[in-house]
């Protein structure tokens, strides 16, 4: 693990409304990650990892507290600015893979980096270089509906790393995937953080990810139980 903090969390708090009132999803974290880790952040249901995750990927703003990324307070972006933020430095893997259906593998790794103003050929070069490392360059020009679950979830880590960003948040990725399609998309994630420097951070209550961690952060009811360093 490298000592360069990408995220830096103080006294970070997070409510919402409900019907029976304001509800605490985090309460009172303190948090550092630096570059290259492979952390997960494990707990129950209802704990408050995604709500974490979303946080840092600037997809929700602190109620309380500061959550600073890559040196920008997640509090103070407008949408444009956290837009930026999420389309240059971060990438995201979901438990429900969300490619799009009608276009095909080659596009939807693409997809992140239409925005990007590159041009043609390197934007095809990066998308090409993410299918090698993920194993999917014979999937190029396949629809998802042509592809087994494990492959599904190889093309959205695909997406996440084709920009090779600083920082990839991955909510429960193994969710919908058994045992050896988990344990193949681990390695592949590890060899990834390995080779990119890339820091992962997990949200998840899958023992087969926890068995992967470096660093696992335990929430109970908003609040950071347990922090430690494994052996993984």
């Amino acid at each position: 693990m490298e000592n360069s903090t990408l995220i830096s969390i103080e006294a970070l708090k997070k409510h919402f409304l409900t019907p029976g009132g304001r509800f605490t999803a985090l309460n009172g974290i303190d948090l550092t990650i630096g570059k290259a880790e492979f952390t997960g952040v494990v707990g129950p249901s209802g704990s408050g990892k995604t709500t974490l995750l979303n946080i840092i990927g600037s997809l929700d703003s602190p109620s309380e507290g500061e959550v600073v990324v890559l040196g920008q307070s997640i509090a103070d972006l407008n949408p444009k600015q956290a837009a930026l933020l999420r389309r240059s430095h971060l990438g995201f893997i979901f438990q429900s893979y969300n490619l799009l259906p009608v276009y095909t593998v080659f596009e939807n790794v693409e997809f992140p980096l239409l925005l990007l103003q590159l041009d043609d050929s390197k934007r095809r070069k990066m998308v090409m270089d993410s299918l090698e490392w993920l194993g999917l360059t014979d999937k190029a020009k396949s629809k998802p509906a042509q592809l087994s679950g494990g492959e599904c979830q190889r093309v959205a880590i695909a997406r996440a790393m084709v920009k090779k960003p600083e920082i990839v948040l991955a909510d429960e990725p193994t969710a919908n995937l058994d045992a050896a399609n988990s344990h193949h998309i681990l390695k592949t994630m590890v060899q990834l953080n390995k080779e990119l420097k890339t820091t992962f951070i997990f949200a998840t209550h899958d023992d087969k990810v926890i068995g992967y961690l470096r660093r696992k952060i335990s929430l109970v009811d908003g609040k950071v139980l347990n922090d430690e360093i494994t052996n993984n």
